[in-house]
């Protein structure tokens, strides 16, 4: 192994070079010491026959042990047979069970910042994929204030990860446990500071992942979601939360298919069968911080458009452009807030991107320009694929793509062909090409000269392949049967997409599959942007790392079921608020099955505080748009949707500062508020969640249910609709619930901007600013309201915005104006202050006698119809 610094940005190692040549050891590997194995317990064990079919003689010819496990695995995975305790120096001199071994390994190791490591070990001979995406910052020189330690033992190989700060160990492969890295396949092992481990996505599971012997697979596929089955992306990125309440994150930059499995030493080990290992550490110490970390790495979240933020309205099986309109204005005629009209692939004709159908959808170019005229917006479904059998010069988007020669290949070099929703046959742009950024931007202006749509719903993306492979199946070769398989759904790495020696420009299918979406988002964000000139609204289903900075996610098709509503929860607002995809939700009422009106009631109320908030189902289904279901759903989704407009400027607000410093945007896990994580109560709540710092949510999950009980940690919490306030040492309480409402609690402590809600955000920015301010325990609150024109392109960037500041302490609420510009709020209507415990006599606003109401039940103070402009410092003072 050669260990390398470069003493502009990478760690000074006085050692030298030590070269590992494994073909010069013995041809037979020793015999396993089992006096050594069998003080193993079976929480210790390292697995050394990952794949299946190991037995006795399979393990000791790897000069491993075979133990029959004690337990009875309760999950995926089972408590390995075949184990080793380390891998000694001795036995690294034997060549591994994988063919290929990469004989000489380069470990690099960077001090890219005060706190983050960068550790990759590359084959310095060999060429290998690595992955391009994301776009990591390049760091040309050393950090100074290291917050860690890289610890090496130059004469043993492996290192240690610790924080200064407490000496806690973040990452260990001393000696190197079960490390492996041949061509195929590629393993790192370590033990872990605790069991509280958060991230490693897509899965549907609970938030706090289990270590009791799980298997994480990551493969970008297209299934309904379920347990135990790879889904639409892949996040190999994990939150460790440790012992001493401090946390730390890792993230594995591979794009390749891989396992990570959590054992209950505590350890991880990670299994992947190409690219490199390539390893970030996050050293927080808070989870906030270690967001942050993670992200100014990956990407900062965009800032998304604030028309995105409305209520969305969708369904495949609109047939006809009549029964698109019918739908939308019943629901409009109900008093439902809507911003946005999308359509699925119905609209097209024939099921061909690019096009739409004349006669059932005729009129939709000015169906479109009238949702403009009304303030409201228009998003079509674009899929990757592209029709291959059309009559040679009558579709475009097909000959033009021959043309520019930006299709992915197969291996005799023609273009890859398989089948999706076209009548016949597909062909797929390759969107590493270069020249496919032209391609796909031409393709969605000529649309877009027809359609004026605001926003790209890109799906199928994994990719996904009705074939398994093309029609007749894909070459054989170890690309599709590789030595060790990830437990990828189907059984086969080619299932039900493209055979993995297809060609990209970027390489081998087999090594950008997982990139495949991620790419055309970037692709189709950039497009947009040219087209409108404004910010795109992009919803992509198949991500990996780093996505968030350029589009937006939903949950694929989950089932319409109360399981389903929880795990939208679950799987995707908590976990990929981990991720950096802050603009995030799930098919509101469900995708798959029929929803029913209990369900659909729930999930309404649920779904308007999804970030991303659309009602959307299966063509084979019955219709589930709010009036669809009844009165009693009209009346729940008015009311919270109602809400949730008059909230868009705290949400907003926290979009922003996504945005700029990577803070969670929404669906922040309890513990992640830096005041909670010393309450090892919070680290597995996972039904009930929080808007940024101050706004908990807490949905109704199970069937019959009037009232739910909700975990609150310490402080003063109060209740959004009464105002009252509910004083808690960190305790649950039984919240009422009743049909058409859905429990919500302001935290004390802050100052939450709002708007009177209208039908649309068009007309519901044009409002007046409202400030509600919740005391904590010392009557302190503070806040932010962000403000820019909602759909311009930098307005951050450009300085085209304006930032104010609330802050609160007893008897007095003063705004500090941090930065203007020419686009200022609209001024400021009312002030509610919770939490007042004595009477208020006197109100003053900039000096002046000011009058007011105070409700001495709800001890909470309103001072209302001010118009106060905000190009000056305000000072509200009560006595």
């Amino acid at each position: 192994m050669v260990y390398e610094h470069h003493s502009s940005y990478g760690h000074r190692m006085n050692v030298k070079n030590a070269e590992l040549h494994k073909s010069e050891g013995p041809t037979t590997t020793p015999k396993p010491d089992y006096n050594q194995c069998k003080l193993l317990h079976d929480s210790d064990k390292f697995d050394c026959f990952p794949e299946d079919g190991s037995n006795v003689d399979s393990c000791e010819a790897r000069g491993c042990c075979w133990i029959p496990a004690k337990t009875k695995p309760k999950n995926v995975d089972t408590p390995p047979q075949c184990a080793i305790l380390l891998l000694s120096p001795e036995l690294q001199a034997y060549r591994t069970a994988y063919p290929e071994d990469v004989e000489i390994l380069k470990m690099i190791v960077k001090h890219e910042t005060d706190s983050r490591l960068h550790i990759k070990f590359v084959d310095p001979v060999n060429f290998r994929f690595e992955s391009f995406y994301p776009e990591v910052p390049i760091v040309d020189r050393s950090a100074v204030n290291l917050s860690y330690i890289f610890e090496m033992d130059v004469f043993k190989p492996g290192f240690r990860v610790v924080r200064k700060t407490d000496n806690t160990t973040i990452f260990d492969s001393n000696n190197f446990i079960n490390l492996i890295y041949s061509n195929q396949f590629l393993q790192i092992s370590t033990r872990l500071p605790s069991h509280y481990i958060y991230g490693l996505g897509e899965h549907q599971t609970g938030l706090l992942l289990s270590t009791d012997w799980t298997r994480y697979t990551m493969f970008n596929h297209d299934g309904i979601p379920d347990f135990n089955k790879n889904l639409y992306g892949s996040h190999p990125f994990y939150l460790a939360l440790e012992n001493s309440t401090n946390s730390h994150g890792v993230f594995f930059l591979n794009s390749n298919a891989m396992d990570v499995v959590l054992q209950p030493t505590p350890a991880v080990t990670f299994r992947t069968i190409g690219g490199v290992l390539d390893l970030y550490f996050f050293m927080g110490p808070t989870p906030g911080d270690v967001i942050s970390q993670y992200t100014e790495l990956v990407g900062r979240p965009y800032m998304p458009p604030y028309w995105g933020l409305g209520f969305h309205l969708c369904r495949f099986g609109y047939k006809t452009l009549a029964e698109t309109r019918a739908v939308m204005q019943r629901n409009i005629d109900a008093g439902i807030p809507l911003d946005t009209q999308w359509n699925d692939l119905d609209y097209m004709n024939n099921s061909n991107d690019f096009t739409y159908d004349k006669e059932n959808f005729k009129g939709l170019p000015e169906f479109v320009k009238e949702l403009h005229t009304r303030g409201m917006h228009y998003i079509p479904l674009i899929d990757p694929g592209v029709s291959a059998s059309e009559k040679p010069g009558t579709y475009p988007p097909y000959d033009i793509g021959i043309t520019m020669d930006i299709f992915v290949k197969n291996s005799s070099e023609q273009p890859f062909i398989g089948k999706v929703w076209n009548s016949e046959s597909t062909v797929w742009p390759d969107f590493t090409h270069p020249n496919t950024v032209d391609y796909w931007t031409s393709m969605l202006k000529n649309l877009h000269k027809e359609i004026p749509f605001d926003g790209a719903w890109i799906d199928m993306n994994e990719p996904s392949n009705f074939l398994s492979g093309s029609f007749d199946g894909c070459p054989k070769s170890t690309l599709e049967s590789p030595p060790y398989l990830p437990a990828v759904d189907g059984g086969v790495i080619n299932y039900k997409t493209m055979c993995m020696s297809a060609k990209h420009y970027a390489g081998l299918h087999y090594d950008v599959h997982n990139l495949y979406g991620f790419t055309e988002a970037i692709v189709t964000s950039f497009a947009m942007a040219e087209i409108r000139g404004k910010r795109p609204m992009v919803i992509s289903r198949s991500t990996f790392s780093g996505h968030g900075h350029y589009a937006g996610h939903w949950s694929g098709d989950v089932w319409s079921a109360w399981i389903g509503m929880k795990y939208s929860i679950l799987v995707k607002l908590l976990s990929f608020s981990l991720y950096g995809v802050p603009l995030m939700g799930a098919d509101i009422c469900g995708f798959n099955g029929n929803t029913s009106q209990e369900l659909c009631n729930r999930w309404m109320q649920l779904g308007a505080f999804y970030p991303f908030s659309r009602n959307h189902n299966t063509d084979d289904g019955n219709e589930q748009d709010p009036v669809a279901m009844g009165d009693q759903v009209v009346a729940s989704s008015k009311k919270a949707l109602t809400v949730r407009y008059s909230l868009l400027p705290y949400l907003y607000t926290l979009f922003y500062n996504a945005h700029v410093s990577g803070e969670t945007v929404r669906t922040t896990t309890i513990f992640r508020v830096s005041k909670f994580t010393r309450d090892v109560n919070t680290y597995d709540i996972d039904h009930e969640f929080l808007w940024g710092p101050a706004l908990l949510i807490i949905p109704v999950l199970e069937v019959n249910k009037m009232s739910i009980t909700a975990y609150l940690p310490a402080g003063i919490w109060y209740d959004f609709y009464s105002k009252t306030g509910i004083r808690s040492g960190g305790s649950n309480f039984t919240i009422a619930a009743p049909l058409d409402t859905i429990p919500l609690l302001i935290r004390g402590g802050y100052v939450i901007p709002q708007q009177t809600p209208k039908q649309t955000t068009t007309e519901s920015r044009k409002g007046k600013i409202k400030l509600l301010a919740a005391s904590d325990e010392n009557g302190l609150a503070s806040g932010q309201l962000y403000w820019d024109d909602g759909d311009s392109l930098n307005t951050y960037e450009e300085k085209r915005y304006s930032l104010i500041d609330f802050q609160m302490s007893p008897g007095v609420l003063r705004s500090n104006n941090i930065y203007l510009s020419s686009e200022i709020p609209p001024n400021l209507d009312c002030v509610t202050v919770l939490g007042i415990e004595k009477p208020v006599t006197e109100v003053t606003v900039n000096g002046l006698a000011q009058a007011f109401r105070f409700d001495t039940v709800h001890k909470y103070l309103m001072v209302d119809n001010l118009d106060i402009l905000f190009e000056k410092p305000l000072i509200i003072i009560w006595k």
